[in-house]
């Protein structure tokens, strides 16, 4: 999972950044409005922690262009700004929580997970490929009625391939989903992982297409 955190209080960021980071969330931090708009506009995230006082563009502003362009992300409100008005305003706007400073770090990880919650449960939560099942909320794979144990980037690899099987996916957008900015990234990562998931659950189910990418192999018995 990719996460967007909008803050400018460098010290409260990396505080939140690291937490999150040990929870198993990739978090990509930027500390200007306008940073946050380009980095939602160029990269999929699965939810976005906005302070409400950023420079170069609110997070009132934010929020209105998400909403506009991207409804589905969960957007939470991280502010100072307390009063009951204040909050009915931003959840008016369409923040989908908002939590006020200072709060715990375990609150924040939990409303997380709650917003992931309802955006799986929202949509289709079990995929099928063939005699593959992968449950995106229990974070599990089965072959058949047989569990495979998988790491949390082989099961993320995994997961981009089969949600649009059809769909070629480049080295490029698996790393963006594995991997946030500044990460140190092997150069043959994403080969590696996509040879542990074959000895796992089988080479014939992922196609190389080369040049470009790979795909859930449509020909499922070769």
């Amino acid at each position: 999972m990719r996460l967007l955190l909008a803050e400018d209080d460098v010290s409260q960021a990396e505080s939140i950044k690291s937490w999150l980071e040990m929870d198993g969330y990739n978090v990509d931090w930027v500390e200007r409005g306008d940073y946050a708009i380009l980095a939602i506009e160029q990269h999929h995230y699965d939810c976005v922690l906005l302070d409400r006082g950023l420079p170069n563009a609110s997070g009132d502003e934010i929020l209105k262009i998400l909403k506009q362009k991207y409804s589905a992300i969960p957007v939470i409100f991280l502010t100072a700004k307390d009063s009951i008005q204040d909050r009915v305003q931003g959840l008016d706007l369409g923040a989908n929580d908002y939590l006020i400073k200072p709060f715990s770090l375990e609150e924040l990880s939990a409303r997380v997970r709650a917003q992931l919650r309802q955006t799986q449960t929202s949509g289709q939560h079990v995929i099928k490929y063939a005699n593959l099942s992968l449950d995106i909320q229990a974070k599990t794979v089965f072959l058949g009625d047989q569990l495979v144990n998988l790491t949390a980037k082989e099961f993320q690899i995994l997961y981009r391939l089969m949600v649009k099987p059809e769909h070629i996916v480049t080295r490029e957008q698996l790393e963006e989903s594995l991997y946030a900015w500044g990460d140190e990234i092997e150069s043959n990562a994403i080969e590696v992982f996509i040879y542990q998931l074959r000895k796992k659950i089988g080479s014939h189910f992922i196609k190389t297409i080369r040049g470009l990418g790979y795909r859930m192999n449509q020909e499922k018995s070769e």
